[in-house]
């Protein structure tokens, strides 16, 4: 039979509602995917999170190469769960697997779009636990204010891991009450542990922002130390068994980031007062500002409760200096690291925002949770966001938009509180803020997108050349017996996973250290600052590599699949260890890697007739050229890019010159010599493998009898990785184990490190949760022994 929703519920529905018309109206005013043609995947979205949960549809409906542990599509087979733990463990992500693969992009829109209402319902329902007062309609305007809050649209819009942070803050309130309340002690843990595993980085600042609220709470209580203690005691189990149920993802996601190349570092620097005001206004953007856009209600409420007489003094104050108290801590440099888990992140410095809006909609709560705000808390709050307003004046963020849009939306919630507190006009009061806040975070979020695509890189939605190219890789598809890998000209870091196939490319927070370093001495070129490394289109790295298909795209043109004749397994032998290290020069790292010399010199800066010409510039951003032929164009700049060892062609005629478009840079060339790699590639595969089978965890290669000498697996050297039963050596950078002749066996097995002690905390966690189950029922049979 169904049971209606109680008011409570009512009223959180009603939150998401609002929640989610205000995003679609934003989106189609600014004619932004789905509703129109402009892409939304901006920046890491399209690079990143949308071909991450590709990878994850593929998981779901066992189409991937590798599995949880393991995945073998990216950077020559990496480490997946830290991947996973970081992007893809929120329980919205395996919704992606009930579309079509070809709409992805939808997939992650409905996704965040999800989260943003869940977290607009867990506010309100939050709200109405703090206090039960008769406006629940205000607790869903409150509720989705905060869904709303710049932070959400402008900033985690295109980030869908940090929405699970935005839900975690009232779910992390939530449980704090039942500790107050000594209430719920299973389900407290387990909501703990889910949004740590969701993401641990947002869930970290979500859980102190609700530790906060929880101090204030216990403050209001008026009850003795023991009681203060015991309730803080049981709050500190919760959290602390909560995220021991979360260790077998937050240990290898945490090791994982200790292994990865390191990204740019860059020291806090606050934003001026006059930019952070403006941010509190509709229709602002800037990347390093906190984006605290409330909408002129809440914004309005949470400045009043200091004048509102209603509510009783203590309560005023502490949550009023809590409010400033936080806006402080975004702005001083030691805060801002506790914020950040101690280290200043790569882009945006404001991202426990979402923490502060959270904050200033509970404040807004209580402003009205006694009784609607009489003149002189309107007048009171009024003065203050006009002071605001006046210091965001001097601000350059400010629009032609921002005033106009502001000032409405001030007029509005003052007349609807004003009809409200008279209590005739409820339904004109709940149009009036509602729709205050629909039209300024609709605005917000439409200039938002419209910002976005002139500020930062974006990459289109699946489309034909999606397609186009996933059917190219597919139909030339031999793995494990070769790879296949998308293509240098790639539409995202992390084809592979998007289109198909096991490619060299791979972006993620996560990059190993080691293969960034290896695959930079071979050649390869990266962005963002070493994270991104990109495919080698090179035949000696494909060799290595065991490359046999490649495709290729030209400007305009179909995808077309490039096969190598021939190339060795993924298992090889070398008969001796490497005879050096690697240097500055990839010509001789790639002969070293591969065992074999295959580049020639330039005599007189030309190379010999027939021989391929390659150029290595990784500092030149220009166009260059061998003879009369097309013009191929490098993009560098280290630190934060890297150009790539680059093919200019084959010498038709003696004396052919090298011309560049943009000076003189300084630059290395290698002449290739197709037969010696070719008789290289020979040596190769006749005493490499004789058969390999790839799991989703591992490799087993069966070897000629009598092998001796280094068993190399092409990929790289991860912490993890160990074959034969002992941790897998390093050859170069890629896995190896040495043979003595007596076993034509090799077994290589991968552990993301941290997953045994993952593992083992978890289970003790969850040990102590069914004791701390049990324990009632084991009381309520000792005393009825007792009797």
């Amino acid at each position: 039979m169904w049971t209606p929703p109680s008011a409570r519920g009512r009223a959180a529905a009603l939150a998401a509602l609002i929640t989610v018309g205000a995003v679609c109206a934003g989106d189609a005013v600014a004619r932004s995917f789905p509703f129109g043609p402009h892409t939304r995947s901006v920046n890491d979205l399209g690079n990143q999170f949308v071909p991450f949960h590709a990878h994850l549809w593929d998981l779901l409906h066992g189409r991937a190469d590798g599995g949880l542990l393991l995945n073998w599509q990216s950077g020559y087979g990496t480490s997946f769960l830290p991947d996973l733990g970081t992007y893809l463990t929120s329980p919205y992500s395996l919704l992606v697997g009930l579309f079509p693969r070809d709409e992805i992009d939808l997939a992650v829109y409905v996704v965040t779009l999800l989260k943003m209402a869940t977290a607009a319902a867990a506010m309100t329902w939050l709200l109405l636990t703090l206090h039960q007062g008769g406006r629940r309609w205000m607790a869903a305007v409150l509720g989705a204010s905060y869904a709303l809050c710049g932070w959400s649209v402008v900033e985690a819009s295109y980030n869908p891991m940090w929405m699970d942070g935005l839900v975690a803050f009232p779910l992390m309130c939530l449980v704090g009450e039942w500790a107050r309340t000594a209430r719920r002690p299973v389900l407290g843990p387990v909501v703990v542990a889910v949004v740590w595993t969701a993401n641990f980085y947002t869930a970290y600042m979500a859980t102190i922002g609700a530790a906060l609220v929880f101090a204030v709470r216990l403050l209001l209580a008026g009850w003795g130390v023991q009681e203060r203690i015991r309730t803080l005691l049981w709050a500190a189990r919760t959290v602390l068994l909560g995220i021991a149920l979360a260790t077998p993802v937050l240990i290898p996601v945490f090791l994982g980031s200790r292994h990865a190349y390191p990204g740019w570092t860059k020291e806090f620097a606050p934003a001026g007062w006059g930019d952070v005001f403006a941010r509190t206004l509709p229709a602002t953007y800037s990347f390093f500002t906190p984006a605290v856009f409330l909408g002129s209600g809440a914004l309005l409420l949470a400045c009043a409760l200091a004048f509102n007489s209603a509510v009783p003094r203590r309560e005023r104050w502490l949550w009023t200096g809590l409010a400033a108290a936080t806006l402080v801590s975004l702005q001083w440099g030691p805060t801002h690291l506790v914020w950040h888990v101690f280290a200043t992140p790569n882009g945006s410095p404001y991202r426990q925002t979402f923490v502060f809006a959270g904050i200033l909609v509970i404040t807004a709560w209580i402003c009205l949770s006694y009784d609607w705000p009489g003149r002189r808390a309107l007048l009171g709050g009024g003065a203050v966001v006009a002071v605001i307003a006046l210091g965001a004046s001097t601000s350059e963020l400010v629009t032609a938009w921002t005033f106009p849009l502001f000032a409405a939306g001030v007029a509005a919630v003052i007349g609807g509180l004003l009809l409200a507190r008279r209590g005739k006009y409820t339904v004109v009061a709940a149009l009036l803020l509602s729709g205050a806040l629909v039209g300024q975070a609709a605005a917000t979020a439409a200039y938002a997108d419209r910002q976005r695509l002139g500020r930062l890189d974006d990459y289109p939605a699946w489309g034909e050349p999606h397609s186009e190219r996933a059917a190219a890789v597919a139909g030339a598809d031999g793995w494990p017996g070769y790879r296949t890998d998308p293509g240098r000209d790639q539409i995202t870091g992390n084809d592979p996973i998007l289109v198909g196939g096991q490619g060299g490319s791979y972006y993620s927070s996560h990059t190993p250290d080691v293969y960034t370093r290896t695959l930079a001495a071979l050649g390869a070129g990266w962005t963002s600052n070493g994270r991104s490394v990109q495919s080698l289109d090179n035949p000696v790295t494909d060799a290595i590599f065991s490359v046999r298909a490649r495709v290729r795209t030209g400007a305009g043109s179909r995808p077309e699949v490039i096969r190598a004749g021939r190339t060795p397994p993924l298992v090889t032998v070398r008969t001796s260890g490497p005879t050096g290290r690697y240097g500055w020069n990839p010509f001789r790292n790639q002969e070293l890697l591969l065992g074999s010399k295959v580049y020639g010199s330039p005599v007189g800066g030309s190379c010999p007739v027939g021989s391929e010409v390659f150029l290595w510039a990784p500092n030149y951003t220009g166009g260059a050229r061998l003879g009369d032929g097309d013009q191929v164009m490098l993009r560098g700049g280290q630190p934060k890019r890297r150009a790539a060892l680059t093919s200019l062609g084959t010498v038709n005629s003696p004396g052919e010159k090298v011309s560049y478009s943009r000076g003189t840079p300084r630059t290395t060339l290698g002449c290739l010599d197709r037969a010696k790699l070719a008789a290289a590639v020979e040596r190769l595969t006749s005493a490499g493998a004789v058969s390999v089978k790839v799991t989703d965890s591992g490799v087993r290669a069966e070897l000629p009898p009598g092998t001796r000498g280094t068993a190399v697996l092409a990929a790289p050297r991860i912490a993890g990785w160990s074959c034969n039963g002992n941790p897998a050596a390093s050859y170069l950078g890629l896995v190896s184990v040495p043979l003595d002749g007596g076993s034509t066996t090799v077994e290589c097995s991968f552990g993301p490190p941290g997953l045994k002690a993952g593992a083992a905390i978890g289970s003790a966690g969850l040990l102590a949760l069914l004791t701390v189950a049990l324990m009632p029922v084991v009381r309520t049979r000792m005393r009825r022994d007792g009797r």
